[in-house]
């Protein structure tokens, strides 16, 4: 009988939209450095501000009550992804793939013409002395690419204009320059020799992927009901070549075309593997051959459900609306958190003198204010008290504070009342300080508690 080789509609490989994805992530995690909003940055932890900037917005150390949000929304959107497409993450964004694709498909294959895209199995012949040559000059171009990205690494924690400045005067940043080469020769080392070894038995993440996967989660599958199968239950491979098919209406050719392009070195055929990236690399070569075939590829990128018991994928399921909901709070919480911003921090300190008692019967406590400007700006700050009209601020003149920096002040709190008659013991009381900006005094503005000791009857002279 003789074989349909009807050629069914090309389709555009699944790599070439990985390389277009691929560049966006790397466009973008170049770029948000240096994006800035009245200021401020739209990512930035610095170690050496004590600063967290997130949207435009710069919190300060005290404020760092949003990074558990951030750190769950980044964890809680990474398992939400592997619910639905896999390992979508390691194949599609992952920095280790990226970077892999880059010294393995772009250096070494289309510059450097030592290997075949296809084939990422076989390893070029180092012995000959034209592709060890080659071999260097692709670890000297991948070496200039890894300090552009140690540095842009570094660039979320030290800001690029403090980056470039501090390099300006390199011995006196030493460390910051160490750091910076620590991590290009760690992506020199990952990229060059430990390749996808690091996603197979370093990264943490393959371990619990399996674990997040269900019926309906999308991932390269090969179909057994059309292909027949290649291994048995204890994964051990019973078809070597096309002749030892059982059956002849297998339609798998055994070409190995997805186990030689596997960048993991793996037979998707054999199943679910920890090893997979879902980088589809086998898709695209299942579907070129029997593309030429008329046939549908025997590897997709679909669910268990639609693949062997062929019913339609579910991506709205109870996993994915709990992930959802999740999210949804997570962020929800962040703007909430982010509404809070204080553009001025105040403590409020009391002195080791509980009180003091002048000569004319005035009652007088001391206080110690650390104030600290949070804002992108300038300010002049004043103090008043809102909730006791017996107590006033005896001891305090308006100063101006520039955007990020702190002042100590030493306030007094003074009452010529007698506000208390209690012969006994010393009496706390309450009250309520406003710290304001005088030029925004609506946006910049803080309440602190502070407590005045009034003393015992018999100490105050009548």
């Amino acid at each position: 009988m003789a074989t349909d080789t009807t050629q069914l509609p090309k389709k555009r490989p699944y790599r070439f939209n990985r390389y277009y994805v691929y560049l966006i992530v790397t466009i973008m995690s170049l770029s948000i450095p240096f994006i800035r909003i009245d200021g401020n940055h739209i990512f930035l932890l610095s170690f050496d501000k004590k600063q967290l900037h997130l949207m435009g917005i710069a919190f300060d150390m005290q404020e760092l009550y949003m990074m558990p949000f951030l750190l769950m929304l980044l964890f809680l959107g990474i398992f939400a992804a592997t619910a639905i497409g896999g390992r979508a993450w390691c194949g599609w964004a992952c920095p280790q793939t990226i970077f892999r694709v880059i010294y393995r498909d772009l250096i070494e294959s289309k510059l450097l013409k030592l290997r075949r895209i296809k084939n990422k199995q076989k390893e070029p012949d180092y012995s000959k002395a034209e592709n060890a040559s080659k071999k260097v000059i692709g670890i000297i171009l991948w070496s200039i690419l890894s300090l552009i990205a140690a540095a842009d690494f570094m660039w979320y924690f030290v800001p690029p204009e403090d980056f470039f400045a501090y390099l300006q005067d390199p011995t006196e940043h030493m460390f910051l320059i160490g750091i910076v080469l620590s991590i290009a020769a760690f992506l020199i080392y990952d990229v060059v020799k430990l390749k996808e070894d690091f996603c197979v038995y370093v990264c943490p993440y393959s371990r619990v992927q399996s674990v997040l996967y269900d019926d309906n989660t999308l991932q390269a599958i090969y179909s057994t009901n059309r292909g027949g199968d290649i291994y048995n239950d204890k994964k051990e491979k019973i078809i070597f070549k096309a002749k030892d098919l059982p059956d002849p209406t297998n339609e798998c050719t055994t070409c190995e075309s997805c186990v030689t392009v596997c960048p993991t070195h793996i037979d998707i055929r054999k199943g679910l593997q920890l090893e997979c990236i879902n980088c589809l690399e086998c898709v695209d070569a299942c579907t070129t051959v029997m593309g030429k075939l008329g046939k549908e590829s025997l590897v997709q990128w679909t669910s268990a459900n639609n693949i062997k018991n062929n019913i339609p994928t579910k991506v709205i399921r109870k996993s994915t609306i709990m992930y959802s909901v999740a999210l949804l709070l997570i962020i929800g919480l962040l703007f909430v958190m982010g509404g809070k911003k204080e553009y001025m921090l105040l403590n409020v300190n009391k002195t080791t003198q509980l009180y003091k008692i002048k000569d004319d019967g005035i009652v007088a406590n001391n206080f110690l204010f650390l104030f600290q400007n949070t804002d992108s700006k300038n300010h002049r700050y004043n103090l008043e008290i809102i909730d006791h009209k017996d107590i006033y601020i005896k001891r305090f003149r308006p100063f101006n504070l520039s955007a990020g920096k702190l002042a100590k002040k030493v306030v007094i709190l003074e009452t010529s009342k007698r506000l208390i008659d209690d012969a006994e013991r010393d009496t706390p009381i309450p009250v309520t300080i406003r710290a304001y900006a005088v030029d925004e005094p609506d946006r910049v503005q803080v309440f602190r508690k502070a407590v005045f000791i009034y003393p015992r009857a018999d100490k105050i002279k009548e």
